[in-house]
């Protein structure tokens, strides 16, 4: 049962967290994303109160609400769960979460196009001349899920095929780049892009492939995804998909609130936008 809203002015932010890989907080996206909500609460009046809680048991992010401590929860990251947050909305809890477009849902999502995003970056690496575009995410979770189909879209609308073995699934987690080099490397398939469903993936992936003797840009050309403040420094810069993380967090902040006012808050898709920096490389002649 939740407090009262003239009482308490505290909203519960919540991330998920994969027990079997225990991504950080470490990761640059998941930070810019805390000081983002946090700018957006103060600025309202608000206090945060952070938890993580496992992937497995989205249920659990009612807690905060149901114990009085908090008027509302923000969700960061859905997971395979979707209809277990669909659940905590049927019963009332006011919820908005960060993530993707999905069927059947009942709840308030903010997130980005992540199939115009992907395609966005494929069609880059396409335009330089690359042809064997490798695509690096874990496929059992939504918005990389959504990417990948913006990948797919814009290899058919070009004629090139879909080829499996481009495709690496691996976690968002600082290990996830460099597995998916070694896979790539195990396989022996030859790839001249890589389109990394994150930035951390897309960074950790060029280290991988620096220490086995394999130059960025010249030989693989990378794309990231979230431009996170990290990747406008890195060497080489990274180009990549622009994820509005300030306006997220407002876009989070004032749905909820409209939540908890008794509104019904529409669902948000921010645009994205391509960073373009060196880590792309120059068209190939």
């Amino acid at each position: 049962m939740g407090t009262d809203t003239h009482q308490s002015r505290t909203i519960a932010v919540i991330i998920p967290v994969d027990r079997d890989t225990l991504r950080s907080l470490s990761d640059p996206f998941l930070l810019a994303m805390l000081g983002s909500l946090g700018d957006a609460l103060t600025e309202q009046g608000y206090d945060m109160l952070f938890s993580r809680i496992g992937t497995d048991q989205l249920l659990s992010a009612a807690a905060p609400y149901d114990l009085g401590r908090a008027v509302g929860v923000i969700l960061v990251g859905q997971w395979g769960h979707h209809d277990q947050i669909n659940e905590l909305a049927a019963r009332g809890v006011p919820i908005v979460v960060w993530g993707a477009h999905l069927p059947d849902q009942r709840y308030c999502c903010i997130g980005t196009d992540n199939v115009a995003g992907g395609r966005l970056a494929t069609e880059h690496l396409i335009s330089l001349g690359r042809k064997r575009i490798a695509f690096f995410g874990d496929l059992a979770l939504p918005e990389p899920e959504q990417r990948y189909r913006g990948y797919c879209a814009a290899l058919t609308a070009h004629h090139m095929q879909i080829d499996p073995q481009l495709q690496v699934s691996v976690t968002f987690d600082p290990e996830g780049g460099v597995q998916a080099v070694g896979e790539m490397a195990r396989r022996g398939v030859h790839y001249d892009a890589v389109f990394a469903s994150s930035d951390l993936i897309a960074m950790t992936s060029i280290d991988a492939m620096r220490e086995r003797g394999i130059s960025v840009p010249l030989e693989v050309a990378v794309v990231g995804y979230d431009d996170v403040e990290q990747s406008a420094y890195f060497q080489p810069r990274l180009t990549t998909v622009r994820q509005p993380i300030a306006e997220a967090g407002q876009a989070l902040v004032a749905s909820l609130l409209s939540l908890i006012d008794g509104e019904q808050p529409p669902s948000l898709l921010l645009p994205t936008e391509l960073m373009v920096r060196a880590s792309g490389g120059q068209p190939l002649r």
